[in-house]
């Protein structure tokens, strides 16, 4: 007598399968992504993740997510003003690559789902391991995106922003970014739109020996909208990657960041602000490897949390045997501004090298009353004074970027963010 266990879905796991089945055929993709498709579809059909999954211990996705909207290939989203003016603009509406593709001297940008139809993209939609439930569901559902390529040795003069604009629905959106050799560049990520949406966004960029780019990922969802991002990077010899990352918005967020300094001399700087306010929560979570000698890499993570809002920060370095000489060191800061905000905090070193400078630390505080009371006796009331502290204690990562006028557009938003919350 054979007996088989009956699986116990919750009703976002059985609206998901459902909505494959439903759309399989209007997806785009040739015979070779159909059948990842499938494969990403029998990984989530064993279940969203839990905390008994180490990589999810602090974000509980079959609990979160209780409901997910239904597709609605008709829904209204509009291109928004870019982040950094000037920026060549590469729109997604609905999920959905909006519009030509823009004309930039040595940069190439064409739609994913040509990528798709053509089966080309089909390996990178296989999922990271066993944990990678953010890969599966947007291999299982990615209907487009942009392909951007950057050729040898440009120096890209104007920013490019990669524009997410949900409406409410479903959207998920592939992001492959080829950086040639020599190149200079800086790209937007953002996500943004209305109502209670469901989002993957999945970014994979690989930068060229002796690159210099900066990457910023501005998510900035309405607080009763879903958010799954994924970044993956590869840095090649003697190049340079700077990661920002800012969240400021979402009803349920996790945001992966994995990369790989594959190449000697490579350097890695994440630069990353979390803003939580309300009932939400919010997960950053970062593995990097230092798999060649000679690389360096800084992390500086700076946390805000009012309200009952939750928020985590998982970050994680391997340093491979080989990875002799690797400088590493990672921090994590957090200020709590109510009784009912958490923040959990999971700071990993794994080193096989024994040559290496890494370490990294947390901390977690409230407002320094001495500040806060230097401030009141010269004339400032205390809401305002404890603003000027709090955004002192953001701003101070977002300086770092050096860039006059990347550090006035991000400042803005947290200006905005603060007029909201604070």
């Amino acid at each position: 007598m054979n007996m088989h266990a009956t699986i116990l879905r919750t009703p976002a796991e059985a609206a998901l399968i459902e909505a494959f089945a439903e759309r399989c055929s209007d997806l785009p993709g040739n015979e070779s992504v159909v059948i990842r498709r499938d494969e990403a579809m029998e990984v989530l059909k064993q279940g969203l993740p839990t905390r008994r999954v180490e990589s999810w211990h602090y974000t509980d996705m079959r609990r979160l997510l209780s409901s997910v909207p239904t597709y609605d290939a008709h829904g209204h989203a509009e291109v928004l003003a870019p982040v950094l003016d000037g920026s060549v603009v590469l729109p997604m509406l609905v999920g959905a690559a909006s519009g030509a593709a823009p004309a930039l001297e040595g940069v190439t940008f064409r739609p994913v789902r040509d990528k798709l139809a053509d089966g080309s993209l089909a390996q990178a939609l296989v999922p990271q391991g066993d944990d990678d439930a953010i890969g599966a569901l947007n291999a299982a559902f990615v209907r487009d995106g942009w392909f951007v390529d950057i050729a040898d040795g440009v120096m890209v003069e104007r920013p490019i922003e990669l524009q997410n604009v949900q409406g409410g629905g479903q959207a998920h959106v592939r992001l492959p970014v080829r950086v040639g050799n020599g190149v200079k560049a800086t790209i937007v990520e953002r996500q943004t739109g209305a109502g209670a949406g469901f989002v993957t966004s999945v970014a994979n960029l690989v930068v060229g020996d002796d690159s210099d780019v900066l990457y910023v990922i501005v998510q900035e969802q309405p607080e009763t909208a879903t958010h799954l991002g994924q970044f993956n990077a590869w840095i090649g010899k003697n190049a340079k990657l700077t990661l920002f990352v800012m969240n400021a918005g979402g009803k349920l967020v996790r945001q992966e960041v994995r990369v790989v300094a594959k190449g000697e001399g490579s350097d890695f700087q994440l630069r990353g602000v979390n803003l939580l306010a309300g009932d939400t929560h919010t997960d950053l979570t970062m593995v990097l490897d230092h798999t060649v000698p000679h690389t360096g890499s800084r992390e500086l993570v700076r946390n805000v949390v009012t309200g009952k809002a939750r928020g985590v920060f998982q970050g994680r370095i391997n340093v491979h045997q080989i990875a002799q000489k690797t400088d590493a060191k990672m921090a994590c800061n957090t200020l709590l501004l109510s009784d009912d905000a958490e923040f959990s905090t999971k700071p990993e070193l794994e080193i096989f090298a024994d040559d290496v400078a890494c370490g990294h630390g947390a901390t977690v505080t409230e407002i320094d009353r001495n500040h806060l009371f230097y401030l009141m006796a010269r004339g400032i009331d205390e809401k305002t004074a404890r603003g000027l502290l709090v955004e002192a204690f953001v701003a101070s990562v977002i300086e770092e970027l050096e860039d006059e006028t990347i550090v006035e557009a991000l400042e803005a938003r947290l200006h905005q963010w603060f007029a909201e919350h604070g």
